[in-house]
Order: C-alpha cells, then sequence, then structure tokens
C-alpha cells in the first residue's frame, strides 16, 4: 500500500500560503501535530499558548471575531474534552470559524486512557453549530482544508499524522456530508469512518471472495448527518447494515446510522463495531484494534452475524490482501 508521510504539514502550510487570514495556534504540541513547517514560514502566524487548551480556545474565539481563522492543534481528547465549556460558550454559541484539529483519535495512541478520544464524536454532536469531520486517507487530509471552509462555523476533525495511507485517487477529494462509494453491493451496508475504512477494505475484499456482496461507505462528515446515500444504502441491502469505528460503540457512527434506521422507518437489523463503551490502554495501534476487537476480523465477524452464517474466514486471508486488491475493491 502507498503510505505518505506530514500531508497535514503540507496541507496546513499551503492553505497558509493561499489564506494570509489563517493562524495557527499549538497547545504545546507543534512537531506531533506537523505545524512546524506552517511556523517556520509563517512566524508571525503561529502561536504557541503552552498546555493551556482552554485559553486557546478563548485565542481563537477572539482572534476569530477580528476576521482571522484560527485553527487549532492538539490531540484529539484535549480539544474536546479539557475546554467543553470553552468551546461552547466562545466557539460554539457564536458559530465562528475555529477549527480544532484533533490527531491520535481513538485506538491510535501508545498514550493511554488520557490521551485517547474514544469519545469525541458523541460528544461534541451535541454542540449546535459544530461540525464533525473524520479523516480515512492522505486524499482526504489534502482536501479538507478547502472543503471545511466552504462549510463553514466551527469544526472538529479526527486527523490523521505521520505515514498515512493513500486509499482513494488524488483528484477526487473529499466532499462535505457525502460519503465515499467504496463498493457497490446488495447483501450488507458497511460504513466507516477513520482508521476503520483501511481495515474495512481488507475485509471487504474478503468478504467478496466469499461472495458477500457489500455496499461500502466511508464516512468524512459525522455532522451533520444527511447524507441521501446512507438511506439508499440501508435501503437497497438484503440483511442490514453494519458500522464500524475508531471510537465507541455509543455516540458515533454507529449511533447517526441507528438514528437513520429508526427516523425513516427502515426495518433492518444493525451491528456496531467499535470500541465496545470501556476505557482503553495504550499500545501500538494493531495491537490495540485486535485486543478490543476493532480490527478487520472484527468487521468480517459483524457481517457473519448479521447475515448469520459462518464463511470460514482466517486471519491469514485478511493479512493476504495486497494493495492491488484494494484498487479492485475501490
Amino acid at each position: 500500500m502507498i503510505m505518505e508521510n506530514n500531508v497535514y504539514s503540507k496541507s496546513i502550510t499551503e492553505w497558509g500560503a493561499k489564506h494570509p487570514e489563517t493562524v495557527v495556534l499549538s497547545a504545546d504540541l507543534g512537531t506531533s501535530c506537523e505545524i512546524m513547517e506552517f511556523k517556520k514560514n509563517y512566524p508571525d502566524r503561529y502561536f504557541s499558548l503552552g498546555i493551556a487548551e482552554q485559553n486557546m480556545i478563548g485565542w481563537a474565539a477572539g482572534l476569530a471575531r477580528e476576521g482571522f481563522l484560527p485553527y487549532l492543534h492538539s490531540f484529539g481528547v484535549f480539544l474536546y474534552r479539557r475546554v467543553l465549556d470553552q468551546v461552547e460558550m466562545s466557539v460554539a454559541y457564536g458559530n465562528l470559524p475555529v477549527g480544532l484539529v484533533g490527531f491520535v483519535p481513538g485506538l491510535t495512541t501508545p498514550g493511554g486512557v488520557s490521551h485517547q478520544s474514544t469519545n469525541d464524536i458523541g460528544t461534541l454532536r451535541c454542540v449546535p453549530n459544530m461540525r464533525i469531520y473524520s479523516i480515512a486517507d492522505a486524499t482526504d487530509i489534502e482536501g479538507f482544508l478547502p472543503m471545511a471552509y466552504e462549510a463553514g462555523g466551527p469544526f472538529y476533525v479526527r486527523m490523521l499524522r505521520k505515514s498515512v495511507p493513500r486509499l482513494f485517487p488524488a483528484d477526487e477529494p473529499i466532499q462535505f456530508d457525502h460519503a465515499r462509494i467504496v463498493t457497490e453491493g446488495s447483501d450488507v451496508a458497511l460504513f466507516t469512518e477513520n482508521i476503520a475504512t483501511e481495515e474495512g477494505m481488507k475485509a471487504v475484499k474478503v468478504l467478496q471472495d466469499h461472495g458477500v456482496s457489500v455496499q461500502m461507505l466511508s464516512v468524512s462528515t459525522l455532522k451533520p448527518f444527511t447524507d441521501p446515500q446512507v438511506v439508499d444504502a440501508l435501503k437497497k441491502v438484503k440483511y442490514g447494515a453494519v458500522t464500524y469505528e475508531n471510537h465507541n460503540i455509543i455516540g458515533g457512527l454507529g449511533t447517526c446510522v441507528a438514528e437513520v434506521l429508526a427516523e425513516n422507518g427502515i426495518g433492518k437489523p444493525l451491528v456496531k463495531v467499535g470500541v465496545n463503551d470501556l476505557y482503553t490502554h495504550g499500545a501500538s495501534k494493531m495491537f490495540l484494534l485486535k485486543k478490543y476487537n476493532v480490527d478487520a476480523m472484527s468487521c468480517i465477524k459483524a457481517v457473519e452475524q448479521l447475515i448469520g452464517k459462518d464463511l470460514g474466514i482466517d486471519e491469514s486471508e485478511i493479512e493476504a490482501v495486497r494493495f492491488e486488491d484494494f484498487n479492485g475493491v475501490a
């Protein structure tokens, strides 16, 4: 698979060149959040505010009211949980164009329970005016800033860093409230977000080899959640839906899809794959995905549960999926 490094660093630096009103704020995590290149190019538009995230939100609100575009950078958990009151009263209440760029979402950090944002979507979905986005690959990162700018208002994004896969063509950018249709199918609707999209593509390739037809959608906008493609997919498939997310199974993508099923009177079952409403430890990404049953095999087992059939798939089939196979899936 093609992996690319420091994609966000390049994107935010290029964005700063096009939009001189852009200012970047850091909570003492500039290197970890890939914004040091921006600082190098635009030192007068870079503010390191230390480990004082609540104060940083206040700064951002003031800058936004003066016509700037503030983008705040930290680990995701520090941009929604520690600062929730300031986000609500200083930013969301005024519907200000403040961007909260949250890195190491869900099970992507060895930092442990204090650093893992496994309920960020569920928490921020309750905040009026807040847009919520989730990044799946390098193409999403490259198109994200223009998309969020056009959508307007405050936003929170589950951002990826360091070595990021290229799952989708570079000339097919991320779209607001519009999922990517990864595969067409008629048996099961599979909805994924963030790193679950890469794992989900592996699962779909193996499922297809075993005769299961999957309508797979990679979801990048979690709020609003009004994409008509979601309803179309749910009505289209025979057995029902599986949601696969790098998040608590309560409040995130699974809850979003469950609401759509109920609101549209679609009487089909839903199986949710994600963190099973518990606190998680820190380790490598793949170790954590397996430990907490959020890996590709867990997705396959959810599909088997939905269709009521044991397909006899083992780990070796998932490990054998190559990048060339991904092209066939997408």
